[in-house]
């Protein structure tokens, strides 16, 4: 198994930003930038994924601090995965990403999914020329995180609900969880969904092929 590792690119974050929006809309492509916090699911979303047939085709961008064992279970499913190490930065580096990005095989691909570093304050303040953020956000977590973190859920542009297959065991109230969601961001549909259960995954996919066909539109 061969994975990539990237790390200790720095520059001005806008600029290469701009840089990869010009890449993507050149091989039209669609890049969405999962954020959420550590353990909310956003490498069990992205296995689900990789073993449906019905989605496009993606590679990943797996940001981290340290190894590459995100990365190492996307590869073991047949996905291109390269792993984006910061060292220590709470999130990724707009030119880290669009290095990644050059060496992936894009002509082959629909989609790239950036998974960033777990944590829901640094990179929902960093553009890295995604087409969309998408925020991820378990249910073990508690209803109130859009009240306390708004900017990532303000910023993002469909919000991802997972472990859903856990509410019965749970006190989180799922309709104070919505209102909260609809109350930061009214206009970012939410997906409800089940990685373990591999549920719900369908409305998610539609949306990503959405976003595809918008990149690749003139």
């Amino acid at each position: 198994m061969n994975i990539k590792v990237y790390q200790d690119l720095m520059g001005a974050n806008e600029e290469w930003a701009a840089r990869t929006r010009v890449l993507l809309k050149e091989k039209g492509l669609a890049m969405v930038n999962l954020i959420g916090a550590p353990g909310c699911g956003k490498t069990a979303v992205l296995e689900v994924m990789a073993r449906r047939k019905d989605g496009p085709r993606f590679a990943v961008l797996e940001g981290d601090v340290e190894t590459t064992r995100d990365a190492e279970r996307l590869a073991r499913l047949g996905l291109t995965a390269s792993q984006l190490l910061t060292g220590g930065a709470c999130h990724l580096e707009a030119k880290l990403v669009h290095y990644a990005l050059r060496d992936l095989p894009l002509d082959e691909l629909d989609l790239v999914v950036v998974e960033n570093v777990g944590n829901m304050v640094c990179p929902a303040e960093f553009d890295i020329g995604e087409h969309a953020k998408v925020a991820v956000l378990s249910v073990t977590e508690g209803e109130d995180k859009p009240l306390k973190y708004p900017l990532l859920f303000r910023e993002a542009k469909a919000v991802l609900l997972t472990k859903t297959d856990l509410l019965p065991h749970l006190s989180f109230d799922l309709a104070t969880c919505l209102k909260n969601l609809q109350s930061v961001n009214a206009a970012a549909p939410v997906f409800q969904m089940s990685a373990a259960r591999e549920e719900g995954f369908g409305p998610w996919q539609v949306w990503l092929n959405e976003a595809r066909a918008e990149a690749r539109s003139p």
